[in-house]
């Protein structure tokens, strides 16, 4: 699949990229998984490693890392990297309105498609009022889900991708002409920022909200 120059032309990310105080104080400490979206990784005697879920299906191909990449790291979790912006603040409430906020905080690893409060403005008026209600928790997760991707997906790796198998179980789409998106039969997002590393995974920023 061809690959295009926006993942070529990436902006080096000095100052930390990520998300602003609405959540401080959140626990640091891990939930259980939440269903289909926790992997481990499986060290194999050539250096290379194959992220799996808990039921064993393989979610990430083979690839190669460092002896380094397999010992404990240090640093922001998703959740910290994401708290610390100012740009993603209604993802952060929801999240939190979600309960999704310990997973996030998890050893996962995970790849965060992550909306920014603009891609979340472009959401009729009145829907993220009504999917922050608690009597709407089970929908706002169901969303939540659709945009994280169990395992550290590079942009890299992304643009060999035609699909993703998401967190909760469905399947976005990746198209690579003409820009990257991810998809949904509801639409499309942008991929406009990549490889936002965190100690848990890795962030993209998307410009609209992906629906299911």
């Amino acid at each position: 699949m061809a690959s295009f120059s926006f993942f070529k032309q990436q902006t080096a990310l000095g100052s930390a990229v990520v998300i602003a105080s609405l959540m401080a104080g959140l626990s640091a400490q891990a939930a259980p998984p939440c269903k289909g979206g926790t992997t481990t990784s499986r060290a194999m005697a050539n250096g290379r490693v194959v992220h799996e879920n808990v039921s064993g299906e393989t979610i990430i191909s083979e690839r190669v890392i460092s002896p380094s990449a397999l010992s404990t790291q240090t640093g922001d979790d998703i959740v910290d990297t994401a708290v610390k912006a100012g740009s993603f603040n209604t993802l952060a409430a929801a999240l939190t309105a979600a309960d999704l906020v310990a997973t996030l905080k998890g050893p996962g690893p995970f790849t965060v498609f992550a909306p920014t409060d603009e891609a979340f403005a472009k959401l009729p008026a009145g829907t993220v009022e009504t999917l922050l209600k608690p009597e709407n928790k089970g929908k706002l997760k169901e969303i939540l889900l659709l945009h994280v991707v169990p395992g550290s997906v590079s942009a890299a790796e992304v643009v060999k991708l035609n699909s993703a198998k998401t967190a909760g179980g469905r399947t976005v789409l990746i198209d690579t002409d003409g820009g990257v998106k991810v998809a949904t039969a509801k639409g499309s997002a942008n991929v406009v920022k990549t490889d936002i590393k965190a100690r848990n995974g890795l962030i993209h920023v998307i410009d609209s909200v992906l629906l299911p």
